[in-house]
């Protein structure tokens, strides 16, 4: 893994266009993090209510596959 300072100091040594565009790239993946969490919280905020309905004897046979 890679020293944050070390990092830092490349960034630097770019143009400023190469910059914005680093920039927006931390951005980018800011986001994904971000909608992940969005994602896997809502996954298992639902996963109580449809475990009512997935868990039955009727959809046994499904666990199978």
């Amino acid at each position: 893994m890679s020293n944050p300072q070390s990092l830092i100091e490349k960034i630097r040594a770019l143009p400023a266009e190469r910059i914005n565009e680093v920039e927006d790239f931390v951005d980018f993946i800011a986001s994904r993090v971000s909608e992940r969490a969005l994602s896997d919280s809502a996954a298992a905020a639902s996963s109580p209510a449809f475990a009512k309905i997935w868990n039955n004897p009727e959809d046994d046979a499904y666990d199978a596959i």
